[in-house]
């Protein structure tokens, strides 16, 4: 994991301007998250080791241009 976040440059969240954090969820998909709202990436799921760095940087890419979901009750 470590290799992956030395490629990917992750900007502030899009909504407070917290905190962001990639996270990988059991192997299957990356999204990225904001540690102080809770806004989040849809997952981005890969299949293959080969597919997982383009997933991570998919995800990275969402948040980037601010394609987030908020943390809000009824989601």
């Amino acid at each position: 994991m470590q290799e992956i976040l030395k490629q990917i440059d992750l900007q502030d969240c899009p909504l407070c301007n917290g905190p962001s954090l990639l996270e990988e969820e059991n192997g299957w998909c990356f999204y990225v998250m904001c540690m102080d709202c809770g806004c989040r990436t849809a997952e981005i799921p890969y299949k293959t080791p080969e597919q997982r760095l383009k997933a991570a940087r998919d995800a990275a890419h969402l948040w980037n241009i601010g394609k987030v979901l908020p943390s809000t009750p009824g989601e």
